[in-house]
């Protein structure tokens, strides 16, 4: 339930009081108190299925929790990122976007209806006068040049502009409804995800937008470097609470750990404490002269307490790839690999020799030329023409954006894993590998049916461990990964000591993988070798960048 403070109390923010929620046993959240102020940037986190999304969803009105209240002022604006991809079909672009501010949008509307009417009424003067007074109140006049600076920047061109929502693809529609939510200067803007489906532009664009807004801003992400640049403050979902900490995602990161570390170690002293009075005890209870002492010191043990370390939610897998033997000297060579989709040609004469050592990223605004290339290299799809050929002592695992083929068969996990694990091993050891990938204990025996994204991702990277390959190709493995099986997808590649081809729109992965950065362009192959930030310094997206934010500071935010 929200509730709306007084005029005289208005404090421009946001805040949950007392805020339970469970689903039969499972506490998602207890007693949460949490303020959320204007001019900061709160950035939402928790392992999945924490209820990160659930807790926007209950700030946004859309769920109601068990008990608790959110509070926040009488003429405060909200705005949410939506999820539903279809609810705009039959409106146009721009429409849309203005939709965003939906009391801007009613008096346009009503407006434009007067003005189109053939007969004018003195009642519609009247009326008329009236709407163009809020219309200009609230920024109406500029809802034109903003939503188009919104769209520029998240990469909808002119052209798509006037056509119809239903007409646009999936990921263009996401950008649409993203400008939606930050269309108008809203008060408060809670955003799930915005970066899904982003390039590193529109990514970048974002990040400066955000850094810009001058309002209260809660996001959920699992992209570790665009919560350090717009996050002033983290929000920990963990342990059925919500901890607020002053700084960025690494800060979190760090105090955190910092945090449990203190509590080990004062329990660890506590427990050695605890041992030592009750070896003394049980030495000197039944001496006269220590009885005095041992009565002393079971005193001073009863008073010993270790502190309560609820367990938490946040669960690590275990990613390790290990090749069974180093790669040769030749690795891959490519000669004018060409291939057209749907009659547009992705790959043009593409030529490439891969050295070891190479942790090549591929990067950049087409996706598709990327997942065709690996497609090809995986040996799924041919070549139009050209050729591409592996060293004899190449063994390759390959990562696909879209998995759906390897589950059809409804299998239960161990039965799963079984088709990949060695024919000596059985189903202990399929037990024990799903396990250090977070699938114990009756875990192991779910049908592949029922897998949640995050879930299948989990078991296509224990696939490829399986494989023992010396090369590994991923196409955005990040995908559906929560922030924990991030870090440990992102430390098992750093420590893998053979060639990697991937591609991914995770800044911070690919920042820590990569030594070799290719881009595929309309104009030809960029090729670097250096990492992933001197590759940026040296590159055309910061002046692109401004570019695309020309006029933003017209915005007045």
């Amino acid at each position: 339930m929200v509730f709306y403070l007084s005029e005289r109390n208005i404090l421009h923010m946001i805040s949950a009081s007392n805020v339970s929620l469970s689903y039969g046993k499972r506490v998602l959240f207890k007693d949460v108190n949490i303020k959320f102020t204007p001019g900061n940037c709160y950035g939402l986190i928790g392992a999945n299925g924490a209820g990160k999304s659930t807790f926007l969803k209950i700030l946004a009105g859309e769920v109601e929790a068990d008990k608790g209240e959110i509070v926040m002022g009488p003429r405060e604006r909200m705005a949410v990122l939506k999820q539903d991809q279809f609810s705009f079909d039959e409106e146009t672009v721009f429409n849309t976007v203005i939709m965003g501010h939906e009391k801007l949008y009613k008096v346009m509307v009503e407006r434009d209806a007067i003005y189109a009417k053939p007969d004018f009424s003195e009642e519609d003067g009247t009326r008329s006068a009236e709407l163009e007074g809020e219309f200009a109140e609230m920024n109406g006049y500029e809802a034109e040049s903003e939503a188009a600076v919104l769209l520029n920047g998240l990469g909808i061109p002119e052209e798509l502009r006037q056509k119809k929502m239903k007409e646009l693809e999936g990921g263009d529609k996401v950008r649409v409804l993203l400008a939606q939510a930050l269309f108008g200067n809203p008060d408060i803007l809670l955003l799930d995800e915005p970066t899904n489906n982003l390039d590193l532009k529109s990514i970048t664009w974002l990040e400066d937008f955000l850094y810009r807004f001058t309002n209260t801003v809660i996001v959920v992400s699992h992209d570790r470097h665009f919560l350090n640049q717009v996050c002033t403050h983290t929000a920990d979902i963990d342990f059925g609470r919500i901890t607020v900490y002053v700084g960025n995602y690494d800060f979190w990161y760090h105090a955190s750990q910092l945090n449990l570390k203190q509590k080990q170690n004062e329990n660890r002293k506590v427990s050695e404490k605890a041992d030592e009075l009750k070896a003394f005890i049980q030495r000197f209870s039944s001496n006269a002269s220590k009885a005095k002492q041992a009565t002393s010191r079971k005193k001073l043990l009863d008073k010993l307490t270790l502190e309560d370390m609820p367990t938490s939610s946040r669960k690590y897998p275990h990613v390790v790839f290990k090749p069974e033997r180093a790669c040769g000297d030749i690795i891959l060579e490519i000669q004018g690999l060409t291939k057209e989709v749907d009659g547009v040609k992705v790959l043009d004469n593409f030529d490439l020799i891969v050295r070891k050592n190479d942790k090549i990223a591929f990067v950049g605004g087409n996706s598709l030329a990327r997942t065709t290339l690996f497609q090809i290299l995986a040996g799924e799809i041919e070549p139009d023409s050209g050729s591409f050929r592996w060293g004899v002592t190449i063994t390759t695992a390959y990562f696909p954006k879209e998995n759906s083929s390897y589950f059809e068969k409804d299998l239960n996990l161990i039965e799963w894993l079984g088709q990949f694990s060695p024919p000596t091993e059985g189903e202990t050891f399929a037990r024990g590998f799903l396990g250090r990938m977070l699938f114990s204990g009756d875990e192991a025996t779910k049908k592949t049916s029922v897998l949640s994204g995050g879930e299948r991702v989990r078991c296509m990277l224990s696939r490829m461990m399986l494989t023992g390959a010396n090369t590994l190709i991923l196409d955005e493995p990040t995908n559906h990964l929560d922030l924990e099986s991030i870090t440990a997808l992102n430390d098992g590649l750093i420590a893998y000591t053979e060639v990697v081809l991937f591609a991914s729109h995770d800044h911070e992965f690919v920042s820590t993988i990569a030594n070799r950065i290719i881009e595929i362009t309309p104009g030809g192959v960029i090729d670097r070798v250096m990492g992933f930030e001197e590759y940026l310094e040296n590159s055309d997206v910061n002046r692109e960048r401004d570019e695309m934010y020309h006029g933003h500071a017209d915005l007045n935010l």
